[in-house]
């Protein structure tokens, strides 16, 4: 049964229900808030952070742009200085082509320079060689008589020479040169192509052929030895020029060591040579002939001293010839001893049926031999070669 009593106990326990719902509902409400709150300050926090990585983006995007064409920029002037240095590398190759063929035509000049110098220094040698002056001039004293002031004597030695050259040939093996006693004969034998030589073992064939010398020189030498002047040599470059040549000064002017009174001194430090000049003649004569002379430089110290002079060639000729008697036979083979064949061809071009006459001198040489014949105005010279 439903009482009073038990409908209010009912009653204010739904009372209290209520109340402990509206107080819980309270509390969710501000958890709710506060969750919300949070939540929403992490959704800012979000929206910020989204805002910086949307600027950073713009930012990278906006570099990475300036990035490629910087990019861009570098390979257009990296394309640029490769075609440049592309360009210079063509130039200097074709430079370097330019160069090598330039050496090459330089070398190649060279090499013909240098043949022609050495074929020239061959053909001076040859002239030298065929020119060349071996003679020894004897000493002469002469006295002078008389009296004769300085004024008078001369300062120069002065000499004159004739030099001729004798004409030469070369004769060699298998040839034989004939001096006949008369012009006629050799004309003669020379008219003939070849003449028939009768041996004691054989017959042999030789052509007599006319000479042509070798081309020979007549000159004058003119020279003037100065009798106050020596020149000097090896003089050591111990000391500077001007203090040298005082020392040389002082040791020329010494008589005790066959010096005089010096007038001028030439002195050059690079060469080590000069000269010196003194006041009067007959020094410098005697020290040529010593050769050498002591100088007060260092001890034990000598020059190289000789005669001053100058020279001149004049009277230059060059002339050539044919001897009018002598004739040359070529072609003579070995068929017998070379003196027996000497006097076999003797005896053949001495014959007038060979249309030969007297001879003078003959000489024939066998196979490897060679000598040089020189003419004078009669007579031939033989010497080796």
């Amino acid at each position: 049964m439903f009482s009073f009593s038990q409908a209010m106990d009912d009653g204010t326990a739904r009372k209290d229900e209520t109340q402990g719902n509206e107080f819980t509902d309270d509390s969710a409400i501000l958890e709710a808030k506060k969750e919300l709150e949070k939540w929403k300050a992490m959704v800012l926090k979000e929206e910020d952070k989204k805002s910086l990585m949307i600027l950073e983006k713009v930012d990278n995007d906006d570099s990475k742009t300036r990035a490629q064409k910087e990019m861009e920029a570098l390979f257009k002037e990296m394309e640029s200085r490769k075609k440049e240095f592309s360009n210079t590398l063509n130039g200097i190759e074709n430079d370097i082509s330019d160069l090598e063929k330039r050496n090459a035509e330089l070398r190649e000049n060279l090499r013909s320079s240098l043949a022609k110098v050495e074929a020239g220094k061959a053909e001076s040698f040859k002239l030298q060689q065929k020119f060349k002056i071996f003679a020894t001039i004897p000493e002469k004293k002469v006295k002078f008589s008389g009296k004769a002031s300085e004024e008078e004597i001369p300062e120069v030695i002065k000499g004159v020479f004739s030099i001729t050259q004798r004409p030469s040939v070369i004769l060699n093996g298998g040839q034989a040169l004939i001096t006949f006693e008369e012009e006629k004969v050799a004309n003669q034998i020379l008219k003939m192509a070849k003449c028939l030589v009768t041996c004691e073992k054989a017959k042999i064939d030789v052509k007599p052929r006319s000479l042509q010398l070798e081309p020979s020189v007549k000159f004058e030498i003119q020279i003037d030895v100065s009798k106050k002047s020596v020149r000097f040599s090896d003089a050591p470059p111990t000391m500077a020029e001007e203090r040298m040549r005082d020392r040389l000064e002082m040791s020329f002017s010494r008589p005790s060591r066959g010096g005089g009174e010096v007038e001028n001194v030439e002195y050059d430090k690079v060469t080590g040579t000069g000269q010196i000049t003194f006041l009067h003649t007959g020094v410098a004569e005697n020290l040529a002939l010593k050769r050498t002379y002591p100088v007060d430089v260092e001890p034990n110290t000598t020059v190289n001293v000789g005669p001053v002079y100058s020279y001149k060639l004049k009277k230059f000729q060059t002339f050539c010839g044919t001897p009018k008697r002598t004739i040359l036979l070529e072609d003579v083979e070995d068929v017998e001893d070379e003196e027996d064949l000497q006097d076999q061809l003797e005896i053949h071009f001495q014959k007038p049926s060979n249309y030969g006459g007297e001879v003078e001198s003959i000489k024939y040489l066998s196979a490897g031999k060679k000598i040089k014949a020189f003419f004078g105005d009669d007579t031939v010279q033989l010497e080796e070669a």
